[in-house]
């Protein structure tokens, strides 16, 4: 009963830009940390940003400075801005929003769909 939408991939030329956007809706009691995975063809899922609940960030190295993550708790919704994309940035982009459904349940761990995201010329 927890939906997660991602929108904002695309195409976009080597040193453009674009931001993703994850909102949370449902049965949700209150988010905790919300994650950016990415996924390239042939590879493994990789974990890009991690935002905790008070705003503390996480950057794998590979998007450090390039990368922001960012939240708006009335919104449930976490963002990825990404800047100076390059080629090697090309994969499906997925946020893992981590939710309590009820109070005192355990947290859960919901995915979005998946966007695709091209950096190409």
């Amino acid at each position: 009963q927890v939906q997660v939408v991602e929108s904002g991939g695309g195409l976009v030329q080597p040193g453009g830009s674009l931001r993703l956007s994850c909102a949370a809706s449902g049965s949700i009691f209150s988010i905790n940390a919300m994650d950016w995975y990415r996924q390239a063809p042939g590879k493994e899922r990789e974990l890009v940003a991690t935002i905790t609940d008070y705003g503390s960030t996480n950057y794998a190295d590979s998007v450090k400075g390039r990368f922001t993550i960012s939240r708006d708790n009335a919104k449930n919704t976490v963002y990825l801005q990404m800047n100076s994309l390059k080629p090697e940035d090309t994969a499906v982009y997925y946020c893992c929003v981590h939710v309590t459904r009820y109070p005192s349940w355990p947290e859960d761990d919901n995915w979005g769909q998946g966007t695709q995201v091209k950096v190409s010329s």
